[in-house]
């Protein structure tokens, strides 16, 4: 491993190429040098500029770190301490994410599916499936093709009313980006293969 500092200045911007030859870089946010873990703010994965990813780095397993650009430390403000408990919780939580969305394609459960999983998971901890259905905090089921009208439970409940909300801004917010995608393809239509034609004298 090459490039890394005993020491990382909150805001200075630090590039990490992991063993996966995967370069991540951002923000410094917190950097705790016994244990080597580094959290960078870098920008948002959906290109939106109103988010942010944040990406914690074990530095023990990166090949490669560079400053691209170094803030001097402040002595009245000391870097943040790292929450090893959040941390493990956060490790926790993607593990079992992992795993549910694994056994949901081993269901057969279909893109459409899988994308409103992950959109409400994001909000709602207690979420799991059961076979190709998506069950919500053990009271509110989604089947194929998970639309609203597909959503099962008490419709007078807080729970149901909650996830028929998330479920609608969920499609409505998808039928927007399809429509964004499709005008986006019309307006830039793609060029038209020229073709040359030969003649031959014998």
């Amino acid at each position: 491993m090459a490039g890394v500092s005993d020491w990382f200045g909150i805001g200075s911007t630090v590039a990490c190429k992991t063993c996966y030859q995967k370069v991540i870089e951002g923000e410094v946010l917190a950097f705790d040098p016994q244990t080597k873990m580094l959290i960078l703010q870098c920008p948002s994965s959906t290109g939106r500029s109103s988010l942010n990813d944040v990406h914690i780095v074990n530095l023990s397993l990166v090949s490669d770190v560079q400053v691209k650009r170094e803030v001097s430390p402040t002595p009245i403000e000391p870097p943040q301490s790292l929450n090893l408990h959040r941390i493990n919780t956060r490790v926790r939580n993607q593990i079992e994410e992992k795993k549910r969305m694994v056994k949901a394609i081993q269901a057969g459960v279909s893109p459409d599916g899988q994308k409103l999983f992950i959109a409400i998971a994001k909000t709602i901890q207690e979420i799991t499936w059961s076979g190709q259905n998506i069950v919500v905090l053990n009271t509110v089921t989604i089947v194929p093709p998970y639309k609203v009208d597909n959503i099962q439970g008490n419709i007078e409940s807080k729970p149901y009313l909650h996830i028929k909300k998330v479920v609608e801004k969920h499609l409505k917010d998808t039928a927007v980006a399809a429509a964004s995608s499709a005008d986006t393809l019309l307006k830039d239509p793609q060029p038209q293969l020229l073709t040359q034609k030969t003649s031959s004298t014998q």
